[in-house]
Formats: C-alpha cells, structure tokens, sequence
C-alpha cells in the first residue's frame, strides 16, 4: 500500500494509474476493495503468502453495520444493532416519535432537579453515540444530551428516551452512498445565537441532512 490514513492509522490506500485500492484493519479482520481485478488478486495472494487467513465474500456486516451492495449505490445502516440498544434499554415496546428532540431543544443542568442513575445514562449516551456512525440525523440532540453526563437530571433522560423512541420507529433508516460522477455534498444549518441555557453559547444547529433513506 503507498499511504497511510492521517487520521485512522488502520487504513491503507495505493494508488496507480487512477485506480484505487484501499484496505481497512480492525484487529484481525480486514476489509478491502479496489478499482482492479488485478490489484485486488494481487493483494489477496500476497496477503496469504504471509498470514494465514481465510476469503468470507462480500462484505455484508461490519463491526455493527450493515452493508447492502447494489449495482449503482451502497447502503449502510444499523438496523440490527438498533434493535438491540432498544431491547437492552425495554424500550422496544415505546411508543414512535417523529422527530429525535423538539423543534427547539432546549436542556440545562437543571440543578434542582431530580438526579437519575449516572451509570444507566452513560450506557445509553454511549449507545447512542455509536448509532451515529449511520444515523447523522440523532448527531445534534444526542451531543446536546452527552453534556450532562456527569449529573444526569430526569429532564435529561426524559430526552434521552425521546431519541430513543425517534430511533425505534426509524431503525430501517440509513446512509445512501450514490455512485455519481460528480459527487456534491450539500448541508444545511442554523445558528443558535447564545442559546446554550448554562453557558450562553451558541450553536451550529444542522437543519437538513442529505442522504438519509430507508432501505
């Protein structure tokens, strides 16, 4: 492989002539691809020259994703994953929201209210902060939630579970990867001029994520 990723250390790409090849280590599982036959038999029979490993076909599940390849376009979502964060947290009966937090979500420390198991929050912060590896459109009201970590009120996990709820209804959705010529990605956003209730901060509010769809 010619490079290293900046950023994830654990994923390679060569490059020649124009065509790709990248490949991508977790632990001892590799994920791999290229724009030529030939450079991909190239990596598969040097790569068992060295190491004893086995070829399981197209890549279908990834540390939690689930991948569906069509000819045209690529599908990632966390379907099954979703379902099992609901069930751990009994909220897989919960009635559907349609949006993960109100039109103006609005959370303070609340320090006169009624504190709730630290440790129950922070598991289902956490779950929910791994969802979004799929789902961009929980990214805001799930970071807003991940600020009171440390003195989790009922009003928190009153959000908590609206996310929840919102993530119940919508498990099937996902991130539509297009093979387009001219791939544009395009973001929409708000500000929240000095709306943060504790600190007077503001915030980038995003109003409209592309490339969310059902499968």
């Amino acid at each position: 492989m010619d490079k290293k990723g900046g950023i994830d250390k654990t994923l390679f790409v060569k490059n020649a002539d124009g065509r790709i090849m990248i490949a991508q280590i977790y632990v001892n599982d590799i994920v791999f691809g290229g724009m030529s036959d030939a450079m991909v038999k190239y990596f598969v029979s040097q790569m068992q020259n060295e190491f004893e490993m086995s070829m399981v076909g197209e890549l279908t599940y990834s540390l939690g994703l689930q991948i569906k390849q069509m000819e045209d376009s690529t599908f990632l979502s966390q379907r099954k994953y979703a379902k099992n964060i609901m069930k751990k947290f009994g909220m897989d009966n919960a009635s559907h929201k349609r949006t993960p937090a109100p039109t103006h979500l609005k959370l303070s420390k609340d320090e006169g209210g009624i504190s709730v198991d630290q440790s129950l929050y922070r598991s289902m912060i956490g779950s929910l902060l791994y969802l979004t590896a799929s789902r961009p459109d929980i990214a805001f009201a799930v970071g807003v939630c991940s600020r009171y970590q440390a003195e989790p009120k009922v009003s928190h996990l009153n959000q908590v579970k609206r996310i929840f709820k919102y993530v119940n209804g919508t498990s099937d959705y996902g991130i539509l990867y297009t093979n387009r010529s001219d791939p544009v990605l395009t973001g929409y956003c708000d500000i929240d001029w000095a709306g943060n209730a504790d600190d007077r901060k503001s915030t980038v509010i995003p109003q409209n994520l592309p490339s969310i769809f059902q499968s």
